[in-house]
C-alpha cells in the first residue's frame, strides 16, 4: 500500500471548507446551463465532459498524475480494493444531474440543505461499514441524534416552498433528487479516498470518477437523443462551462483530505463550505425567483448544529461506557 501523505488539520480543514463552497457554485452554473439547453441531462454531460478533459490534461502533464495512471490497471488486477469502486463517478454523475434538474426549482440553499441531510444520514452507514480508508467507526448515539436533527432541519428549510405550492407532490421529487444524491455522496467520498490511496495520488481517483461518470451520462443522453432528437445548441457564455472544473476541485480535494482527516472531519468541513457558499449565493447573487426566508436561514443553521452534534464523541464525562471486568 502506498505511503499516505498526511495533511495538518489546520491546513486540511480550510481546504475542506473551500472544496465545499465549490458545490453550490457548481449547482448554480449547471442549473443555468440546464436552462439554456432546456435539457438537464445534456448539461450534466457537458459538465462532466469538461471535467474529464481537465483531468486528462492534468494526468498527462503532472508526474504524479502519470505515475498514478500507471497504477490503475495493476490496482485492478491485484484487487487492492473492490473493483466496483471505480464506478464512484456514477454517483457524481447522478449528483450533477440532480443539480441541473432541481436548482432552478428549489434554489441553491434548499438544494444544499437537502444534499447535506442525505450525506449526514449515510455517513453513519459508511463509518459503520468501514468503506473509507479510516476503517470502521462505532455507531454512536450522538451521530444518530445529529442525523435526526438534520432531517428536521431539511423539513424546516423547505417548509416555505411546501406551503406555497398547490400540491406537496410538486416539490417532493425535486427535494428527493438532491437528498438521495447526498446520501450516495458519502459512499463516493469513502470510495475515492480508498482508491486514491492505492493509486498513490487523488489525481487518478478523480480522473477515473470523470471517466465513469461521463460514460454513464453519455449512454443515457444517446438514448434520449434516439427518442427525442438533439436539443438546443451549446451556449456561448464561457462561464457556463466552469461546473466541470469545480467538480475537479471538490472530488480531488475530497479524495486527498479523507486520508488525513477521516470521513467525518472531511465531511464536516465540506458541508460547512456548502452551507456558507449556498447562502452567500442566494443572498448576494440570487437566481430569478429565488428568495431567502427566515426558515431557510434557520434551517441551515440547525443543519450546522446537527452536524456538530453528529461528530461529538459518545464517551463524554458522565457517559463513559463501563469496562468489562
Amino acid at each position: 500500500m502506498p505511503n499516505a501523505v498526511r495533511i495538518n488539520p489546520l491546513i486540511g480543514l480550510p481546504l475542506a471548507v473551500l472544496a465545499g463552497t465549490a458545490i453550490p457554485a457548481q449547482a448554480r452554473i449547471n442549473g443555468a446551463l440546464g436552462e439554456k439547453l432546456d435539457d438537464g441531462l445534456a448539461a450534466a454531460l457537458v459538465s462532466f465532459s469538461v471535467g474529464l478533459v481537465i483531468m486528462i490534461l492534468i494526468s498527462a502533464v503532472l508526474p504524479r498524475g502519470r505515475a498514478g495512471a500507471a497504477q490503475l490497471l495493476p490496482a485492478l488486477r491485484e484487487r487492492r480494493f473492490p473493483r466496483y469502486y471505480i464506478l464512484a463517478g456514477a454517483i457524481g454523475a447522478y449528483f450533477v444531474l440532480s443539480q441541473t434538474l432541481t436548482v432552478a426549482v428549489l434554489g441553491v440553499a434548499v438544494f444544499t440543505v437537502a444534499a447535506v441531510a442525505g450525506q449526514t444520514m449515510t455517513g453513519l452507514v459508511v463509518d459503520r461499514l468501514g468503506i473509507g480508508p479510516a476503517g470502521k467507526k462505532a455507531l454512536t448515539v450522538m451521530r444518530v441524534v445529529g442525523a435526526v436533527l438534520t432531517i428536521a432541519a431539511v423539513v424546516w428549510a423547505v417548509s416555505p416552498k411546501l406551503s406555497g405550492t398547490s400540491s406537496v407532490g410538486d416539490l417532493l421529487l425535486p427535494v428527493l433528487l438532491p437528498l438521495t444524491a447526498g446520501m450516495l455522496m458519502s459512499f463516493q467520498q469513502a470510495m475515492n479516498g480508498t482508491t486514491g490511496m492505492h493509486y498513490g495520488t487523488p489525481i487518478t481517483a478523480t480522473l477515473v470518477n470523470f471517466i465513469s461518470g461521463a460514460a454513464v451520462l453519455l449512454v443515457f443522453w444517446l438514448a434520449k437523443v434516439a427518442v427525442s432528437g438533439l436539443g438546443q445548441p451549446l451556449p456561448g457564455e464561457w462561464y457556463l462551462y466552469l461546473g466541470g472544473a469545480m467538480g475537479c476541485v471538490f472530488i480531488g480535494l475530497s479524495a486527498l483530505l479523507v486520508r488525513s482527516l477521516g470521513v467525518l472531519l472531511t465531511s464536516l468541513g465540506m458541508i460547512g463550505g456548502q452551507l456558507v457558499g449556498s447562502l452567500l449565493l442566494d443572498i448576494f447573487l440570487p437566481a430569478p425567483g429565488s428568495v431567502v426566508v427566515a426558515a431557510t436561514v434557520l434551517g441551515t443553521l440547525l443543519t450546522l448544529a446537527a452536524i456538530v452534534v453528529a461528530t461529538l464523541p459518545w464517551n463524554m464525562p458522565g457517559v463513559l461506557p463501563r469496562r468489562r471486568s
